[in-house]
Parts: structure tokens; sequence; C-alpha cells
């Protein structure tokens, strides 16, 4: 997988393309993970991550250890979703698109909860937060796994 820098200027602060995951997500997990690798300026607080890599860090390019938690910004996904098969170890959000990233996930993800239809994002600029597709959780890992499974049902990889 080539490594590229998929940002044409930095982001300084927050902006209405900003989509948050919501807390309850978290809360449903109880996981911390060691790094948020796609995160806003100043992090979102209620994400539990050690550290978190904003657009000035480059998350894409830069190096990931530990658990991750991704939420990817959804322009241009799959290779963010290769360096997340590579690393092998978290839980990201995907939209479920007729999709290159899709298929990639699909197929090396060991387990996947779909989020309801009716989910609202958190958003600092729009009261109802709502994406007009549906999202699921996907993980690689057996706690990461284990983890999804409180969010919702889960479809798990067999051999």
């Amino acid at each position: 997988m080539s490594q590229q820098n998929l940002f044409g200027h930095q982001q300084q602060e927050v902006s209405s393309n900003d989509f948050y995951t919501p807390p309850w997500i978290f809360e449903a997990m109880g996981l911390e993970f060691d790094l948020d690798v796609a995160s806003p300026p100043q992090g979102v607080p209620w994400i539990p991550a050690k550290r978190f890599y904003t657009q000035l860090d480059d998350g894409l390019t830069s190096p990931w250890n530990g658990r991750i938690w991704m939420n990817p910004p959804f322009k241009k996904v799959t290779p963010w979703v290769e360096k997340f098969i590579d690393h092998g170890n978290g839980v990201t959000l995907l939209p479920l698109a007729k999709s290159k990233f899709t298929d990639l996930i699909m197929m090396h993800s060991e387990a996947m909860v779909v989020l309801p239809a009716y989910m609202k994002f958190t958003s600092p600029f729009y009261s109802l937060g709502m994406i007009r597709f549906v999202c699921a959780l996907f993980a690689i890992g057996d706690e990461n796994v284990e983890a999804i499974s409180k969010v919702g049902r889960m479809w798990q990889k067999t051999e």
C-alpha cells in the first residue's frame, strides 16, 4: 500500500464536515483505544483514546500503535481501510457503500455490527447530525470483536 497525504490543506478548527461518533457507542463497547487516527482538532472528549491524530498529524501517513479507533473522512476511504487492515488491531466505523473499501473491510475484518439507520452523529454545526447512509462497526482482534458485540447484533466471520 502506498502512503499518501490526502489533505490539500490542514484543518485548524472544527468544520461543518465534522460528524462525530455518538458517545453511546463508546459507552457500550467499554474499550480504551491507544489512538484515534482521524480526529478533529483538540480531539473528541468522549472518545476513550490515549492519543489522537488530526489532519495536521496526518493519520494516514503517521505510524499506528496499539488498539486503533478509526472514523475516517468519508471521502477517499480506501487508503484508510487498507491501513486499518494492515495494522490489524482496532475498531472502525464506516459507511456501507457499493465500493472497493466495503469489499476490503468485509473480506478482512473479523466481525461487523450494522448501526441503526436512524443513528444521529454529533456535529458542532447541525442539531440533527444525520448522515444519509447506513454505517457499521468493523473489528479486528478478539477484544475488539467482543466489544462491538455489545453495541448491536454482530455478524462474525467463520473459518
